[in-house]
């Protein structure tokens, strides 16, 4: 689209902070008057790439022992972020969340943003995870998610059940290693500026409108200012 000013996400289904970003990141367009000339593409990134569930696992026991602290330290740790989510208008509910590996849901990802619905099922999907408390590596519940965003049943079915779309996971990835993403969510505006971490409303703000005063649209990745936030890396949340 000529004269259009694009933001680059890259994000985790399994990352707290990035549904608290998107929020924010939403807030901030909300209040920008050029929001209709602004294109928002989610970008891949997996805080464990190699991560396995098991039948057993819950998030309290799973950050003790990743972090080699107490259950109660796990405890107030998802307590803090429940309540930082309500203050953006989320409700996390991690005593309901299912871990699991992402991939197959950023493969969905990439095939809804072939059809213009990668928002919307990135909406589904962090919902699906950190409220509902659905598995989000489970083939038949992606499907579902899918289809409710308005993916037919057949394609999102086949491409679930095959390889489709390992290779743009694996870009997305490189991509960010390229350009020294080290936590998520992070924000890449017009291949110029980046904002690291869930930062409040205004930052985003601030940055849109710079952005768009500059014009140009079309430089290469030089990030020319990084803000740093609250972010999930690949030791975990901060």
């Amino acid at each position: 689209m000529e004269n259009t000013l694009k933001v680059q996400i890259w994000s985790d289904v399994m990352c707290p902070f990035c549904y608290i970003g998107k929020r924010r990141i939403e807030g901030a367009l909300a209040k920008f008057n050029h929001k209709d000339s602004v294109e928002i593409e989610w970008k891949s990134f997996q805080l464990d790439a190699n991560f396995k569930a098991s039948p057993d696992d819950n998030i309290i026991d799973h950050l003790s022992a990743k972090y080699g602290k107490d259950k109660a330290w796990a405890q107030e740790m998802t307590d803090n972020m429940t309540q930082n989510a309500k203050n953006s208008g989320l409700d996390f509910h991690f005593e309901k969340a299912i871990l699991a590996n992402s991939h197959n849901a950023h493969r969905l990802l990439h095939l809804a943003k072939k059809y213009k619905l990668g928002n919307e099922l990135k909406e589904q999907l962090l919902k699906a995870y950190l409220t509902d408390g659905k598995d989000v590596n489970d083939l038949d519940t992606l499907s579902l998610l899918g289809q409710q965003v308005g993916l037919e049943k057949k394609i999102t079915e086949e491409v679930l059940h095959s390889d489709a779309y390992s290779d743009e996971v694996k870009k997305d990835i490189a991509m960010a290693q390229q350009i020294g993403v080290q936590g998520v969510p992070f924000f890449v505006f017009d291949n110029k500026y980046a904002i690291s971490g869930a930062q409040p409303e205004e930052a985003f703000l601030q940055t849109l409108e710079t952005t768009w005063k500059e014009g140009s649209f079309d430089s290469k990745v030089t990030l020319v200012n990084t803000i740093e936030g609250d972010n999930c890396g690949i030791k975990g949340c901060n």
